[in-house]
């Protein structure tokens, strides 16, 4: 049995509530991943930010010709405004069938692994197609 730990990334990448969609998006810019987990003032899992919910929430207009100042206070909005909040978290030791039955029950991207509600790394549906389909981890997307 293959336990979502042995395919899980380790390296986690968080951000506050507060922190500003600029910052969010200053962080996907830079890396190849595309989830970043929210903590909130206790350290505790709060959320996700999906790279995708980054850009459904910022103007199209970013870095063109028709951008107006509008659309740049677009990335002044916290976090905590486009989130997806009270993520489905798991344990280290779930097996990956049973996470991936979470993912496509719950319609939902990634799963934050959890141990005495501390972060310990994350697993994606990529993590767990690439495991389905014999390739190597992809250590975290």
């Amino acid at each position: 049995m293959v336990t979502v730990e042995q395919i899980m990334s380790h390296r986690v990448v968080t951000v506050e509530m507060d922190d500003r969609l600029a910052t969010a998006k200053d962080i996907f810019d830079n890396v190849p991943f595309h989830h970043l987990v929210v903590l909130d003032e206790h350290n505790q899992v709060s959320g996700i930010l999906a790279r995708a919910d980054l850009v459904n929430a910022i103007s199209p207009n970013l870095g063109t010709a028709a951008e107006l100042t509008r659309d740049i206070e677009t990335l002044q909005k916290r976090v905590h405004q486009v989130m997806a909040h009270h993520p489905i978290t798991i344990p280290p030791e779930l097996d990956v069938n049973s996470a991936s039955e979470l993912i496509l029950s719950k319609g939902i991207t990634c799963l934050p692994v959890l141990v005495d509600k501390e972060i310990v790394g994350i697993v994606s549906w990529r993590d767990l197609l690439a495991l389905y389909c014999g390739l190597e981890p992809l250590n975290g997307e």
